[in-house]
């Protein structure tokens, strides 16, 4: 999409500009790897698109926009970490090349240096909008915290897996709506049904990721195929295997998601398990659900239904990838 693609140009300019010359070369260096591998670099998007909703000047909004991407990877990096995972965005990830320490450190300073991108706003604003930006930061770890519990917990429920990828993903792409918005003036009522706008989005992105981990195509995906069976992730395919899984089946899911192994019987068994139950069918369906929930809020928002209509292909764009 055009306009998708202009707001990537912006993203990758100022990205440019503010890559690391620093040193010692061992720390910056990897940071610069990271953010240069940066993906569609929605979330920055994000901030640009609700922006220009609301009338803003784009030239203030840069750089809080590159504080979400800043901080979106260095989540990633202590997420590779803590998953092990020796991919990410189908490049070796940095503790793989450079090892956990450094891995560590480079995600800590990609943080900082997150923070420091909103110190050219306005007091009042920059009050507002680092207020969003660290409760956002706090409900993530939270959700992160949810995501490892869920590994050896029992009993999972449909409404603890939705808690969790909201404040682990969702959030993040309703704060970057929120405070595009608000940089442009944005009444709060406005800012806050696009912050619902976005996080239902959001929701339906995570959920179409996992659906991607086990149904998508490896080489298009950029991760290890099926990695969170691997991990025992306790993801929406499962819960939902869990569900409508008969006795034996369910036995098999226990059997399955009490190890942690590389054994490939344990992705074919686990797969042949989710496709008897349909549970890609009903994930996709899940999916669209949020997408539709997230419109209803869209749709209320006090701005010119033309200026909308790029938020709704948004979210199509972001639900309609490689599978």
């Amino acid at each position: 999409m055009e306009f998708i693609d202009r707001y990537q140009e912006i993203v990758a300019k100022a990205i440019e500009k503010h890559s690391f010359k620093n040193k010692p070369t061992e720390l910056y260096e990897p940071m610069n790897y990271i953010i240069s591998h940066g993906g569609k670099r929605l979330r920055p998007i994000m901030v640009l698109m609700a922006n220009e909703l609301f009338g803003g000047n784009i030239e203030k909004a840069i750089k809080p926009a590159l504080a979400i991407e800043f901080f979106h990877n260095f989540t990633l990096i202590h997420d590779d970490i803590m998953d092990e995972a020796p991919l990410r965005r189908g490049k070796p990830t940095i503790h793989t090349l450079h090892g956990i320490n450094i891995g560590i450190l480079s995600g800590d300073a990609l943080l900082i240096k997150a923070y420091q991108f909103f110190e050219d706003l306005e007091p009042e604003l920059f009050k507002e909008c680092i207020k969003i930006f660290s409760e956002t930061g706090a409900v993530l770890c939270e959700g992160q915290q949810m995501d490892v519990n869920f590994e050896t917990m029992e009993n999972v429920t449909y409404d603890d897996y939705i808690e969790m990828i909201t404040n682990k993903t969702g959030v993040l792409s309703a704060a970057s709506f929120q405070i595009g918005a608000l940089i442009a003036g944005a009444k709060k009522e406005d800012a806050e049904l696009l912050y619902n706008f976005g996080k239902h989005i959001g929701i339906a992105f995570q959920i179409m990721d996992d659906y991607l981990d086990v149904f998508g195509n490896v080489e298009q995906f950029g991760k290890k195929h099926a990695g969170d069976i691997y991990e025992n992730k306790k993801t929406v395919l499962y819960l939902l295997a869990m569900e409508h899984a008969n006795e034996a089946e369910k036995k098999e899911l226990d059997f399955w998601y009490s190890k942690k192994t590389e054994n490939v019987d344990k992705i074919y068994s686990v797969e042949k398990i989710f496709r008897r139950n349909k549970v890609d069918e009903k994930v996709l369906r899940l999916i669209q659900k949020h997408n539709e929930i997230g419109h209803d809020f869209l749709k209320k928002i006090d701005a010119p239904e033309e200026k909308k209509k790029p938020f709704m292909e948004l979210a199509n764009y972001l639900l309609r990838r490689n599978s």
